[in-house]
């Protein structure tokens, strides 16, 4: 029985827990943690079960999982998520605990969990840095390195208060689990479960959960360059705003005060000389910088109505704002300035009787029109683009 004295049973005589251990190749270390989550389902009269997702073992894992009274079901699919969310699928338990077949995690001690779905949440994550690392369980990149940026990155990207992204020890309501229409098959599996659960306001928590080393004398799955780029990509793919957009407002913001700096004169600082090249080169920050804005509102609408990107009020707002006529009136207006500009340059150059003239002069009317030309016809081109991304099929 629990502390608070309630058999951990669900309304309709299903089972409980299921706890889902993916596994490849995983025969060293396997029986002892089936053993584990067996003891601790019979300690605490949990009605559950062992399940190995296993995913092409060739070294007798399956028949050591049957051997110990779990349940082993087939994941053709390589990959990390791939065997997770087959062993999902198969689970017979309301509630699932998922972790690595490697003897890293204690599975006889996952009271917190239970507690915490006893509590209302729908996420329970392990958290190995409030737990303890014992030594040797972490490469050093690993703990100091890897996991703190893309945790942060995480964090800042998404406001979560999840202190370790990618612990393996982790457990979730399976109905709320499939609410997340989780995709991807590697190891940025672990990511995109945290990052989708919070963009869908599902009540999570962490636990301390201690890492210990693993108990296999081969490599581990995990690639620490690779992997971490395939987390770092994710994190980046689902926040158009951090990839696309605030990137583009920097340019943009950057590029136009170099220009304005730089228009009516050559500018000397310490010694140096900038003029009409550095010029170009903050024109160009500046295309740049709306090409990223308008990338991010791209990805943004096509995202939402794909159901890839959860709905947001800002860029929502900002859509509903500007809308295609506003978008073809500023785009005319930024052709009109561009005109006007070039304009000057051409009188000018007349001036000259459309001989050699003064580049530094010239080019102050040239490279702004020049500039406003392209932004104007970017702003109403991505106008159109939007509307299309945004038209109803019916």
């Amino acid at each position: 029985m629990m502390g608070c004295g309630v058999k951990l049973t669900d309304m309709n005589n299903t089972l409980y827990l299921s706890i889902v251990m993916p596994c490849l190749n995983e025969a060293e270390t396997l029986e002892i943690c089936i053993k584990k989550a067996m003891a601790f389902l019979s300690t605490n009269n949990i009605t559950g079960e062992v399940l190995i997702a296993d995913n092409g073992s060739v070294d007798g894992s399956q028949e050591i999982a049957e051997r110990e009274g779990a349940r082993v079901v087939h994941i053709a699919q390589k990959g990390y998520g791939s065997a997770l969310m087959g062993g999902f699928e198969a689970a017979l338990g309301a509630f699932i605990i998922m972790g690595d077949a490697d003897d890293s995690y204690d599975f006889s001690t996952l009271q917190d969990f239970t507690r915490a779905f006893e509590e209302g949440y729908d996420l329970v994550m392990g958290n190995r840095f409030k737990g303890g690392i014992m030594p040797g369980a972490m490469p050093f990149l690993h703990r100091y390195l890897g996991n703190p940026v893309l945790s942060g990155l995480a964090r800042l990207f998404f406001k979560s208060d999840i202190g370790d992204f990618h612990c393996g020890l982790r457990g979730f309501r399976k109905e709320a689990l499939f609410m997340l229409n989780l995709q991807t098959t590697g190891m940025e599996f672990a990511s995109e479960m945290i990052v989708k659960a919070t963009m869908k306001g599902l009540k999570i928590k962490e636990v301390p959960t201690i890492l210990y080393p693993d108990g296999r004398t081969r490599p581990p799955h995990l690639r620490t360059w690779s992997d971490g780029w395939r987390h770092l990509r994710f994190l980046l793919l689902y926040s158009p705003r951090w990839l696309f957009f605030y990137p583009g407002i920097f340019m943009i913001v950057l590029g136009s005060a170099i220009s304005v700096f730089l228009l009516p004169a050559p500018r000397n600082i310490g010694g140096i000389t900038l003029d009409i090249n550095t010029l170009m080169y903050a024109a160009l920050l500046v295309i740049l910088g709306v090409q990223s804005v308008l990338f991010s509102l791209f990805t943004y609408v096509f995202g939402v109505n794909a159901k890839l990107l959860p709905k947001d009020d800002f860029t929502d707002s900002l859509l509903r704002r500007v809308g295609l006529e506003k978008s073809i009136a500023a785009s005319f207006a930024a052709i009109l300035l561009g005109f006007v500009s070039s304009v000057g340059a051409l009188a000018y150059w007349q001036q000259n009787h459309l001989g050699s003239i003064d580049p530094t002069f010239s080019m102050r009317l040239v490279i702004p029109g020049a500039t406003l030309f392209a932004v104007g016809f970017q702003i109403f081109f991505a106008g159109f683009f939007l509307s299309i991304l945004n038209t109803k099929l019916k």
